[in-house]
């Protein structure tokens, strides 16, 4: 018996060997054909040997729930209410300033004009960040947590050229949310969108980084002038303006800013300001009052964009590409020479145009930068010395626009209107020593056009004085259009700029 047992046993051993064998056998021969297939493939082609990374982790596995829990009550809704002038369909008269009110025009009535956008919470004491085009223009604003407390807040400050705002409510120990490096951002990295669209509140997306440094060309006047966007594909629609891109660690690496759409909502790709550029506003705008902008004093543009009499000395397509420079620049000073092509900023490489200018943002006038720049396929690096567009390295103040005119206004009454025969305008009702008195302006001057703009109130004037101190607008200058109570009428420029 013993030895049938024997005989089974050995019989299934040898079956089990000789299957092993077989199956070996057959992969290694699949493997070997692979190869040898793999092995054809490549001799057509020269790649480099890659190492898998066995230590990566699997996209599905990626947890959104730690960081999507950290973020969500750091982000507010914000509601903003301006009053607006509406013509109830009448006819106004554009000779008005010229000839007064022959009757063709008709008496406005102020309308409520309510918007909606998101904001983030970035200090413990009621500091938000937010979009400059959430809160542009508002008469009032109020915020809403995610707990549903509601506060009014008042402006801090903002900054049109990279449509960056911040605001304060009054209240202590709120949830913040820490800022991140989006200068790390690697293309393909998950991202979340955390905002309140279509006034859905505490909504979040997921994403991923589609590009960096990314310029867009659609016409879009809120969108700021200094293009240096992140890029995602995360969905964000109207009311996600202002809220936060956070990477999946709950940090702040960008503020949602816009979107690449033909019908107004989400199409696939969405925008935001890096926080390496918002972070630094911010900062400027609580400090100072103002940003404090730094500039190289270059024109610049891609190397693949330049003429083609100049192509010639270009030896690279990656970076800033020098055109020409600014009446005062502090690149010339240092050695830079149009043609040059900057390739790095404190060993920060740069791709393109728009990359150079996000890291000049990062810094201040008085800041010292090395700035490498490829001359004719050699390599130089130069020091400079950052400054305003002033050409001084001194800190530029909130401007306060009466004390620069140095004139007090008032708003035409409906008696003065009526007796002067127009429907807006306001009047000069006193001089000290300023920009007013010097242009030759006398008290009672009725002032009714500002750089093409209607003038109805003080603050009127103070918003376009202020926006020019600031920086923040191509004018230089006021020309002023009014009249005297006696009928004259007078044209004055005044330079602000000095």
């Amino acid at each position: 018996m013993k030895k049938t047992w024997k005989s089974v046993f050995g019989f299934i051993l040898v079956a089990a060997i000789s299957s092993a064998v077989a199956v070996g056998t057959n992969t290694y021969l699949m493997n070997q054909k692979q190869h040898a297939d793999s092995t054809v493939a490549n001799a057509a082609f020269v790649q480099p040997v890659r190492m898998t990374n066995f230590a990566s982790v699997a996209a599905e596995n990626t947890d959104f729930t730690m960081a999507a829990e950290a973020t969500i009550h750091a982000v507010v809704h914000i509601k903003s209410t301006a009053t607006v002038q509406a013509s109830d369909g009448q006819y106004i008269d554009p000779f008005e300033f010229f000839f007064g009110n022959r009757g063709f025009s008709r008496p406005q009535t102020p309308q409520p004009r309510v918007g909606a956008g998101s904001g983030v919470i970035i200090s413990t004491d009621g500091y938000i960040m937010t979009n400059n085009h959430v809160i542009d223009d508002a008469d009032e604003l109020e915020v809403t947590l995610n707990d549903n407390r509601k506060y009014k807040a008042k402006v801090v400050g903002s900054d049109p050229l990279t449509d960056i705002a911040l605001i304060k409510i009054d209240e202590k120990d709120l949830p913040t949310i820490p800022f991140g490096d989006s200068e790390k951002l690697k293309v393909g990295e998950w991202v979340l969108a955390v905002g309140n669209p279509f006034n859905l509140t505490s909504t979040v997306t997921a994403g991923i980084v589609s590009a960096k440094s990314r310029s867009i060309s659609f016409d879009r006047s809120s969108i700021s002038q200094i293009q240096s966007f992140i890029q995602t594909d995360a969905a964000v629609n109207p009311g996600n303006s202002g809220g936060a891109l956070v990477n999946t660690k709950g940090e702040l690496v960008g503020i949602n800013t816009a979107i690449y759409s033909e019908t107004g909502n989400f199409a696939g790709y969405s925008f935001a300001v890096p926080i390496s550029i918002a972070g630094k506003v911010v900062a400027d705008l609580k400090q100072y009052g103002t940003v404090q902008r730094a500039v190289l004093g270059v024109m610049i543009q891609d190397p693949q964009n330049v003429e083609e009499d100049k192509k010639k000395d270009v030896k690279v397509l990656e970076g800033a590409y020098v055109a020409s420079f600014a009446e005062r620049s502090t690149a010339k000073e240092a050695g830079i020479e149009e043609g040059d092509v900057v390739v790095a900023v404190n060993e920060v490489k740069i791709k393109s145009a728009n990359a150079l200018q996000e890291q000049i943002s990062k810094y201040r006038p008085g800041d010292k930068v090395k700035v490498k720049v490829n001359r004719k396929g050699t390599e130089k690096t130069f020091t400079v010395e950052l400054r305003n567009a002033q050409g001084s390295t001194e800190v530029v103040k909130g401007g306060d626009a009466t004390e620069v005119l140095g004139a007090a206004f008032k708003e035409l009454s409906d008696a003065q209107k009526k007796r002067l025969n127009v429907t807006y305008g306001v009047e000069v009702t006193g001089l000290t020593n300023g920009k007013m008195r010097d242009a030759g302006i006398k008290k009672g001057f009725i002032i009714m056009i500002v750089n093409n703009q209607k003038i109805s109130s003080a603050e009127d004037i103070e918003k376009i004085v202020e926006k020019i101190l600031k920086g923040n607008s191509e004018e230089q200058g006021l020309f002023i259009k009014g009249f005297y109570p006696n009928g004259r009428t007078r044209y004055y420029a005044i330079d602000l700029s000095e």
